[in-house]
């Protein structure tokens, strides 16, 4: 793979570490993208290299399987918002298959609800209290169960007042005298963005509210707030890391995040190799491993084009995409080159929501091309692992990507990707040509100018290769057979935690 892991290597015989992982998300518990999947891969990571680790979430009831909701801890907490004191309660369940310990935080009125963060594509108007209370509520969680952790890893907005709290208000008590923070950006895009009198609620002193700190263009910025506290700041790719630190996609922080210099580091996601494994996955109707991907690969394909309604084609690929239908997914690209992709022969299968303007130009391209491109609106995780299985190309030309999973998923099950070369995309998918293809490294088809032309040159070129199946054979193994598990990754965190625990503790001397 491309990128390295900006200032880091893998630290093999890093020390056991107390690691407490704070998010609003994790898989199953509740999910509305990649944030949920990383919280619980990383977690399994550090836990298999013999890490103690607690995950700490809101206990959204309409989202957490009946069998994970657990028991109660019998202890209850309160926290102070402004001048109101809020009570909720600590329930304890684990991860599936698994000694993790996730500590779900109990307040019915503000995590009981029938979507996370809003419902109706419009955002709940009390978000920045449910979040900040849920922030003080993990570290007060922390406190009374006598946690000691020497990491708290806070992910994306939703947390980030964390840092802030446990600087200000938590450092020096019993339990908490050599806890390091974390905080990992997940999405530049979703920064928290609230009315200045939400900083009453944050019970922080008023001058954090400046423009080194918690104060954004006159509001306060929980993620922010995270990149100025936190002992550490991480984002889920090396390539990322540097992107956000120009305006092009520093969406304004770009000077905050500079300021952070090397504590500012990029780490690649890993994957989920428990639950994305084509060789023990019981969502397909064949499973495979890279020696049998010749044999499994077709009666998946086969399986996925009758459960689609889609006839046989040999003339063309069949391609696929399992994304929100939002143009930063590169739906900007698709639709306008969607009819040139056809003239090829070539067949589509798209699995997703979001934007109901792209849903409606995708439906109708499935009414006008029936027997090659068909659309699934919604979320289906069974048919996700299905469509990664059968199809031969995988479709991720986003405008930005700060990591992306699917694009490794795609890897693991044989579907070379096709993506455009930004973020975790540049770090994960190597572009196939004579050098990289003689070097054994080619796994992908890569573009770097966005644009509907390069795309449309970029799907040619996959194409033609296709049809030369010794080299789409070796591409095909290329992707399959590296080791993108969070192993690796898991190490690389670790190593940062321990610089983050050395750089607390040489602030205290």
């Amino acid at each position: 793979m491309q990128g390295e892991t900006l200032g880091l290597v893998a630290n093999e015989g890093t020390a056991n570490v107390r690691i407490v992982l704070v998010s609003s998300e994790a898989v199953p518990f509740a999910k509305t993208g990649g944030l949920a999947d990383v919280v619980t891969g990383l977690a399994r990571a550090l836990y298999r290299a013999g890490h103690d680790v607690t995950i700490i979430l809101p206990d959204h009831r309409q989202f957490v399987p009946s069998s994970l909701t657990g028991e109660s801890t019998g202890v209850a907490l309160s926290v102070w918002l402004n001048d109101q004191k809020v009570q909720a309660w600590i329930r304890k369940t684990h991860l599936p298959d698994s000694r993790i310990s996730v500590l779900l935080i109990d307040h019915p009125g503000y995590f009981d609800r029938q979507g996370l963060y809003g419902e109706g594509g419009h955002d709940y108007p009390d978000n920045a209290e449910r979040y900040l209370f849920f922030s003080r509520a993990a570290l007060e969680a922390i406190a009374q169960l006598d946690l000691h952790p020497d990491i708290i890893h806070a992910n994306d907005w939703q947390t980030g007042v964390i840092p802030a709290v446990l600087h200000e208000e938590y450092s020096h008590q019993p339990g908490f005298e050599r806890t390091a923070t974390v905080f990992t950006i997940h999405n530049m895009a979703f920064q928290g963005m609230f009315p200045a009198e939400v900083m009453r609620l944050t019970n922080l002193p008023s001058q954090f509210f400046n423009w080194q700190q918690m104060e954004f263009h006159g509001k306060v910025n929980l993620l922010k707030t995270g990149i100025s506290f936190a002992h550490r700041v991480t984002t889920v790719s090396p390539t990322y890391a540097r992107e956000i630190t120009t305006p092009e996609y520093g969406y304004g922080l770009e000077g905050a995040l500079s300021a952070r210099g090397e504590d500012l580091v990029g780490i690649l996601n890993g994957v989920d190799t428990s639950e994305w494994n084509p060789n023990a996955d019981h969502h397909l109707p064949q499973r495979y491993e890279a020696r049998s991907v010749g044999r499994g690969k077709p009666i998946c394909r086969a399986e996925l084009l009758h459960e689609m309604k889609l006839p046989r084609r040999t003339e063309g690929m069949l391609c696929g995409m399992v994304s929100r239908m939002t143009d930063q997914k590169g739906f900007d690209l698709i639709l306008p080159a969607m009819e040139s992709l056809l003239a090829t022969g070539s067949s589509f299968v798209f699995l997703g929501n979001g934007d109901p303007v792209v849903e409606r130009k995708l439906k109708n391209l499935g009414e006008a091309f029936p027997e090659q491109f068909a659309v699934r609106i919604g979320y289906d995780e069974r048919l996700a692992h299905r469509i990664e299985a059968g199809i031969d190309l995988f479709l991720m030309p986003s405008r930005f990507e700060p990591c992306g999973l699917n694009q490794m998923y795609s890897l693991l099950y044989g579907s070379p990707p096709l993506v455009h070369r930004v973020g975790g995309l540049a770090d994960s998918v190597v572009d196939t040509n004579p050098e990289t293809l003689a070097a054994g490294t080619a796994n992908g088809f890569a573009f770097s100018d966005y644009n509907v032309e390069s795309f449309i040159e970029t799907f040619h070129r996959a194409l033609a290769t296709w049809r030369d199946r010794p080299t789409w054979e070796k591409i095909v193994q290329n992707g399959m057979i590296p080791d993108i598990s969070w192993n690796r990754s898991a190490s690389l965190y670790a190593g940062l935690y321990e610089r983050a625990i050395a750089s607390r503790c040489q602030s205290n001397s």
